[in-house]
């Protein structure tokens, strides 16, 4: 398990938990990011900036700072331990 921050961009992702206050929670639900959906990075900013991620669950894209999405933890689909 590892946090969007550190997620390949190749791969499909499964969000596993979100971690962090009950305000953050609510933000990233409000937002659509819900346990057990399916996800992908489709652009990372150079400089420390945001994140765009695409939710192929609900097909949509959202931009998210890298503090809330380093509360968003994932595992990679198809991975084998």
């Amino acid at each position: 398990m590892i946090n969007l921050t550190q997620a390949p961009y190749d791969k499909q992702l499964k969000i596993v938990d979100i971690t962090g206050g009950h305000n953050v929670r609510r933000r990233l639900l409000s937002l659509g990011f819900h346990k057990n959906h399916i996800i992908e990075l489709d652009s990372r900013s150079i400089l420390k900036g945001p994140i765009l991620v695409r939710d192929l669950t609900s097909d949509t894209s959202v931009a998210l700072g890298r503090v809330i999405a380093q509360k968003i933890m994932v595992e990679i689909v198809g991975k084998t331990e």
